[in-house]
């Protein structure tokens, strides 16, 4: 098949789970003989910008103009078999979608977080989880509370990008991958078609090394922002330090707004070493060499990366009991789940998974077996495949796979004047 990937590369100061699921899917159907083209922009490119150039990004944040212009001309010196969309923002829009409807071309979605209901995705705030703008037309609350950056000006295009291209999603996709079934539960509750939603999970590359033994170490390896449970760590760690310990010291890998503060706070300790930011080699070894992976985010997340890499190099995690955590981690078989939020369940699911290395390795080898069945390359080439094939058969008359009975697909006008035929948005503006 002939594949077109649109993805917004996000910037390179921080590592980017997004960015590397797009990275390994498109070297994984490109190994396996697609011919798969890529249309980017990168966020790292803003600050080469002039200021004027700078300026007007916000403003192409709901709709560029000239991305629309180009992508209809690749489109039309190459037409793919499907476009697989993820990230547009910030300087890609959802134009792309009405290039894709004026060349008449499959349009298949990853929502790798949940930018559909929530403007900054996250549907966390404060440090608790938040829902005040879903299902709602125009998401008034997330520019109240200056969601995006804890800034009421950054929130808006996202706010008015969703509000005034909602529809457009919906007319203009064939079909929306959802990496969990968490995540495609919320959005379904959230109003989105369900008709056009399917589970579609992240797979993860083997990492070529497992784990030997019990392991040396805790790990936290991320990004160091309140939504991931830094701080929560730090106090189930002093809870358990005050305590004597578990035996083993924890390692805090990762970069983000909160680094000043987890260096100041494991510097002159012997039980935790703040490790930076590791490159692809030394996270696999650092996973390889954990007693188990620690995410306690307080976000739901969506899927959860780091815990299905640790089950790639047969080590189990302790996550927190919500969102993807609680359908990658079966409690007390492939890791451990404690109560979200809660400092002292966590600590005592850090003393339990450190303190029994019979289980822990049992843990260990489910926790293999599960990714192998479930998250593996070849699980996840014969899914994209089978996705691709089913969107292109339903556009050629070839009878795609149809909704479950009673879900709407959402293939409806949106009231624009210029609807194109099969009930996609052409999206003029």
């Amino acid at each position: 098949m002939r594949v077109l990937v649109v993805h917004n590369r996000y910037s390179s100061a921080q590592p980017s789970g997004e960015n590397r699921v797009v990275d390994e899917e498109v070297g994984l159907l490109r190994a396996a003989g697609h011919r798969v083209e890529l249309f980017e922009r990168r966020s790292d490119d803003i600050a080469r910008r002039s200021l004027p150039g700078k300026v007007a990004v916000p403003l192409l944040v709901p709709w560029n103009p000239a991305v629309r212009t180009e992508l209809a001309a690749r489109l039309r010196a190459g037409r793919p078999d499907v476009v697989h969309v993820h990230n547009v923002f910030p300087l890609l829009s959802p134009s792309v979608l009405a290039a894709c409807a004026d060349a008449g071309v499959p349009v298949v979605a990853t929502l790798h977080n949940y930018t559909q209901v929530c403007p900054p995705g996250t549907l966390h705030r404060d440090g608790r989880p938040c829902s005040e703008c879903v299902g709602r037309t125009v998401p008034l609350p997330a520019v109240r509370h200056g969601c995006y950056r804890d800034s009421r000006p950054a929130t808006v295009p996202l706010a008015v990008g969703l509000a005034v291209n909602r529809r457009r999603w919906w007319s203009g996709v064939d079909r929306f991958f959802c990496i969990s079934a968490a995540q495609r539960d919320v959005l379904v509750r959230s109003g989105m078609p369900a008709g056009l939603l399917v589970v579609k999970h992240n797979f993860v590359p083997d990492p070529g090394v497992r784990r030997e033994g019990d392991g040396e170490h805790l790990l936290f390896l991320g990004r160091l922002a309140e939504p991931k449970g830094v701080r929560l760590l730090m106090a189930a760690w002093d809870a358990l330090a005050a305590e004597g310990g578990v035996g083993v010291p924890l390692v805090v890998a990762g970069a983000g707004p909160l680094e000043p503060e987890v260096t100041a706070w494991a510097a002159g300790r012997d039980d935790v070493r703040y490790a930076g930011l590791y490159g692809p080699d030394e996270c696999r070894e650092a996973v390889a060499r954990s007693v188990a992976v620690v995410a306690p985010s307080l976000a739901r997340e969506t899927f959860g990366l780091v815990v299905a890499e640790a089950m790639a190099a047969g080590v189990p995690a302790v996550a927190a009991g919500h969102g993807g955590f609680a359908e990658l981690v079966e409690d007390g078989v492939t890791g451990l789940l404690h109560r979200p939020g809660d400092a002292v369940s966590l600590a005592q699911c850090l003393r339990r998974i450190a303190g029994g290395p019979e289980g822990n390795r049992e843990m260990g080898r489910a926790a293999r077996i599960r990714y192998e069945r479930g998250f593996g390359p070849a699980v996840g080439l014969a899914r994209l495949e089978e996705e691709y094939r089913s969107v292109i058969a339903g556009r050629s008359g070839g009878g795609g796979a149809p909704p479950p009975a009673g879900e709407s697909t959402g293939r409806k006008s949106t009231g624009s004047p210029r609807v194109r035929p099969r009930g996609r948005d052409g999206g003029s503006r």
